[in-house]
């Protein structure tokens, strides 16, 4: 069943859209809040997952949360999937964070459990198995910022308005910001930045180190996508395996002392020797062509 339902998600042309049973959207009831898309041509192995919530501003409501969870069920099982990237269809935002509009409604047992639904769809990006791109054309508040802290790599228009503005709502980050951001910019600045509720651009953004690329938004609204998904073009090249091994000995060795950290790349760089591709690449070297990588 889930091979049918990836397979389903990878039909190439248009986007498809998944569609959560008894969910109600904007729009008529069981419209998709997510649509996801597989790449082809030259950038087959890109596969799109876009925000499509126009009425609240892909804000992270049940339906949004579910539907992306369950996306990222499928494709994480998808050894197709070299890069996954994240983007909006929704003009000027990113992700405007949680519903809250939505919380209102919520006793505060309702919100416990929500708010935890929400950390863990954070964990599941941040540890799918290839790599993640964040294309911030817009807005990326709360929710949406922890949202893009979570993927590997993050590129937003110069325009573009981000922060975790939870403290400005009586509330803390509470779906990994508080973790996240420390880690991507150190602890001193990452408290300012939190105590603060301060907005950035993408341009500030960039000069922090918050996002890996900033670029002048264009009149389509997208320039963010377009030079993600150049970043994109460049990983998809590479030998699959190695570059999936290279993120985990990455993410668990920042986690540890130096010593073991090594030690998990050691492990990594073990399970990547008996791989076709490590083959291809000497030979391919040795005959002086590009190599054909094929994921095995």
């Amino acid at each position: 069943m889930l091979r049918a339902l990836t397979s389903t998600l990878r039909l190439p042309g248009p986007w498809r859209s998944l569609r959560t049973r008894g969910c109600a959207s904007h729009g008529a009831t069981g419209d998709p809040e997510i649509q996801v898309r597989a790449l082809t041509g030259r950038d087959q192995g890109i596969t799109e997952l876009l925000m499509n919530r126009p009425s609240a501003c892909n804000a992270l409501g049940n339906v949004l949360v579910s539907q992306l969870l369950e996306a990222l069920a499928q494709l994480r099982e998808d050894q197709q999937v070299r890069v996954l990237l994240f983007r909006s269809g929704v003009k000027g935002v990113f992700c405007a964070g949680a519903d809250l509009k939505e919380r209102e409604q919520m006793s505060e047992a309702e919100v416990g459990i929500f708010v935890q639904r929400l950390r863990g769809l954070m964990n599941e990006i941040a540890a799918f198995p290839a790599p993640t791109i964040a294309a911030m054309d817009g807005f990326a508040l709360g929710g949406g910022l922890e949202l893009a802290l979570a993927c590997d790599l993050r590129v937003a228009a110069s325009s573009a308005v981000m922060g975790l503005i939870e403290t400005t709502r009586g509330l803390l980050p509470g779906a990994g910001g508080t973790q996240r951001l420390p880690r991507c910019l150190g602890v001193a600045l990452a408290k300012e930045l939190i105590f603060t509720g301060r907005r950035l651009s993408g341009a500030q953004a960039q000069a922090l180190g918050l996002v890996n690329h900033a670029v002048s938004q264009n009149e389509e609204g997208n320039a963010a996508y377009h030079r993600a998904l150049e970043l994109a073009q460049e990983i998809l090249p590479q030998a699959p395996i190695a570059v999936r091994l290279g993120k985990v000995a990455i993410d668990r060795g920042m986690e540890v002392d130096i010593a073991s950290g090594m030690a998990i790349e050691g492990i990594c760089y073990a399970q990547n020797i008996p791989t076709q591709d490590r083959l291809e690449g000497m030979a391919a070297f040795r005959e002086k062509r590009p190599p054909r990588f094929v994921g095995k």
